[in-house]
């Protein structure tokens, strides 16, 4: 059978720091807008097709391998193109064949059918390879907000025409950088979309 599931992950999941800086950082953007605070979601994609299960996601860079190992399509810089040359300030978008998203166990209110589909399963896979990769954290495309692995997610579903089918976050969930996904795809066309260089 085939399938493309969306999974809702929250921010930090089984990491201490991780989870802590995502709070504060949101307790500071809801006061700043004068909002109560909310959860934080990262998102993920996970295809079962005829040739296996795939992995869609964002992710650090921890090294070099990752075209054979993880099946990366492209790259951008995190923080600043100026960093970029380190590993550390670069992040990877895979399309990983047996991919492993170790912190999929702690998934809220997942996973959601987005389709069965091969057709639309087999164009999301090719999409992920277009994906713009502006610099992660900054707002270098002027949409808004940030772009992050939310919004590689979403700008994926929407230039699918899919993104209707994600249905509605978790309850009180937010997913920063996914206005900014869905911004960017409709904005340009897939045909036009090298905001950055495909691996």
């Amino acid at each position: 059978m085939t399938a493309l599931d969306l999974y809702w992950i929250p921010v930090g999941a089984g990491h201490q720091v991780v989870r802590t800086s995502g709070r504060i950082y949101e307790r500071l953007v809801a006061w700043a807008g004068r909002r109560p605070r909310r959860d934080l979601y990262h998102s993920a994609l996970v295809a079962a097709t005829p040739d296996g299960r795939v992995t869609i996601e964002m992710a650090p860079q921890p090294d070099d391998r990752g075209r054979s190992d993880r099946g990366v399509v492209a790259e951008g810089a995190v923080g600043s193109r100026r960093l970029r040359r380190m590993r550390v300030f670069r992040y990877e978008v895979r399309r990983w064949p047996d991919g492993e998203i170790p912190d999929l166990a702690y998934a809220v209110a997942s996973p959601i059918r987005v389709t069965e589909d091969p057709r639309r399963i087999a164009e999301v896979l090719q999409l992920v390879a277009l994906v713009p990769t502006p610099v992660w954290g900054r707002d270098e495309l002027r949409l808004g907000e940030m772009w992050n692995s939310n919004s590689v997610v979403s700008w994926v579903l929407t230039n699918a025409g899919l993104l209707d089918a994600a249905g509605a976050l978790p309850h009180n969930g937010r997913a920063p950088g996914w206005d900014a996904g869905v911004a960017a795809a409709r904005r340009t066309s897939v045909e036009s979309a090298s905001l950055g260089s495909a691996v």
